[in-house]
């Protein structure tokens, strides 16, 4: 398998997708953040000084994606058609098991190229933004286990990963 961002010379390079055919792309991806039960429990009643947590890292992983192309730079910039981030707790936690919320990106597209790194871009942005504003109640939050969940369009079709 050849890499398709390397030239002859081994140098590194964007891919011209010049030929390829526009169709419809949608890329779904995941990831996770543990936390103390007591600061998932705080962030659901709104006692984050910062904010609304959900909220503010929903438009954070929004607004990262559309900015992909300026965090990696072999990505194109692409005409995002739509961006969502949702949270949905994986676990509550109790005395001996952290509390675990789920981060859900999705990002969609009609292009040349998928939009796989935007979502997983949304993901990330999302979860640091939640570190962000939750770091001074727990300091030991982790992100976890951001990984492509779909990626639909393109020659390669279908590809469900979980």
């Amino acid at each position: 398998m050849t890499l398709s961002h390397i030239d002859a010379q081994g140098r590194a390079k964007m891919v011209d997708v010049g030929a390829k055919a526009d169709t419809e792309r949608v890329a779904v991806a995941k990831g996770e953040v543990t936390m103390q039960p007591a600061t998932l429990a705080l962030i659901r009643a709104g006692g984050i000084e910062k904010g609304d947590v959900f909220s503010v890292a929903r438009v954070a992983g929004i607004m990262a994606a559309k900015r992909t192309h300026e965090l990696i730079p072999m990505c194109h910039p692409l005409l995002i058609t739509e961006v969502s981030v949702d949270f949905e707790t994986l676990a509550e936690g109790n005395d001996t098991e952290p509390a675990r919320i789920g981060i859900i990106g999705t990002a969609k597209n009609v292009g040349k190229t998928g939009v796989e790194m935007e979502a997983l871009v949304a993901v990330t942005i999302a979860a640091l933004t939640v570190y962000d504003m939750a770091k001074a109640v727990d300091r030991g939050m982790h992100i976890e286990n951001v990984r492509l969940a779909l990626k639909r369009g393109g020659k390669s079709g279908e590809i469900k990963l979980e």
